[in-house]
């Protein structure tokens, strides 16, 4: 039995993906209350107890008590621990709080000692606000007895309709002399890729009145102001702000963008190519490319979700902000079932090796 556990769970995308490889997940926990109530809400895809908690929680065996397993049992710990200190457009000091939850992970994988890790974050933990923190914590990892393979990942090269770099450390526990683990190879290079056209172009238009549609989740369209609506009926398909004119843009964006950046926002989709990365403010037009390709409107927390691979029958709890920030700040499931299974693979592969070994056959 490949068992995990769900750490910082969030709307579960990272789950969703490992359990369609077979992984039994045994526990999960996030200290968002929505997130929770989502996860209650789709009983057809988790089966296992949630509990609304923070990862000091879990430490002092708090964890293992829950999931009812002892140290050095469990398969898999995966989560990414909240980004946001990280991230490249965070306004601010580098200090942030959150920073440190990078470390009550390690601390938590020093008490589950699991077979194998998965920590998922930014790009920018690896930048100039994260590096030294990054650096030390995997330090740690290696001192408590773990090989480290860290790579940036591009979701758009593993069938994601999306541009969506982030940093995936896979943590393999020495048991032997050799490490097992390689990244998976890009499944979607340049010209194969799943574009935006090929998954939400048949979705029919969400109500006019802003109401759900009937028979798709969370596919409602957002209120545009008048400035807005006119910024869209000025922009074609792929489309930013450098397009508008002048009467139209807002006064901290008349600089050139190659002065100021901010270069998309205020823009539409383009219909064959992939999306923008799905944030967690993808449902606010004017924080990017986020504009449906050809109507008149942001696209709907029901397209961001597909964007993302959730499920289209997959219901977000909260509001209209809550939603958009769960299912930006997710993980593909898919990404997350290709790594999963690339983990589980390799394990194997070590496996094998060992009984050759035994056998003599080596």
């Amino acid at each position: 039995m490949y068992s995990c556990i769900d750490a910082f769970s969030g709307a579960g995308g990272l789950r969703l993906g490992l359990e369609t490889e077979g992984y039994k997940v045994l526990f999960g926990f996030d200290n968002d209350p929505t997130c929770i109530q989502t996860q209650v809400r789709n009983p057809q895809y988790f089966r296992h107890p949630s509990a609304l908690a923070g990862i000091d929680d879990m430490l002092a065996g708090g964890l293992m008590e829950k999931a009812n397993i002892s140290k050095g049992d469990l398969f898999l710990l995966a989560g990414g621990p909240p980004c946001q200190g990280f991230s490249v457009q965070r306004n601010g000091e580098d200090l942030d709080e959150r920073n440190n939850l990078v470390f009550r992970y390690v601390e938590l994988i020093s008490q589950l000692l699991p077979k194998w890790f998965i920590m998922e974050n930014v790009p920018g933990i690896a930048g100039k606000r994260g590096k030294q923190i990054l650096e030390s914590a995997l330090e740690k990892s290696r001192n408590l007895g773990y090989w480290i393979h860290r790579k940036t990942l591009d979701a758009q090269d593993f069938g994601i309709p999306q541009r969506r770099k982030r940093v995936f450390i896979i943590g393999e526990r020495i048991d032997d002399n050799f490490p097992s683990f390689v990244f998976p190879e890009v499944t979607t290079p340049i010209g194969k890729r799943i574009f935006v056209r090929d998954v939400i172009g048949a979705l029919p238009e969400p109500p006019i009145d802003g109401s759900n549609h009937k028979d798709f989740p969370n596919h409602r369209r957002d209120k545009l102001s008048t400035l807005n609506v006119q910024r869209l009926q000025a922009l074609k398909e792929g489309q930013g702000r450098e397009y508008l004119p002048t009467h139209l843009l807002a006064d901290c964006h008349k600089l050139s963008a190659d002065i100021i950046g901010h270069r998309n926002v205020y823009g539409r989709m383009r219909w064959d190519d992939v999306a923008p990365t799905i944030t967690a403010r993808f449902d606010s037009f004017s924080r990017g490319l986020f504009g449906h390709p050809d109507q008149l409107r942001s696209i709907s927390l029901r397209e961001g979700a597909i964007l993302q691979t959730f499920p289209m029958d997959f219901i977000f709890e909260g509001n209209k902000v809550d939603i958009a920030r769960q299912i930006g700040n997710a993980v593909p499931p898919k990404l997350a079932a290709i790594l999963g299974n690339q983990i589980i693979k390799c394990h194997q592969g070590k496996v094998a090796i060992k009984l050759k070994k035994t056998q003599g056959t080596l």
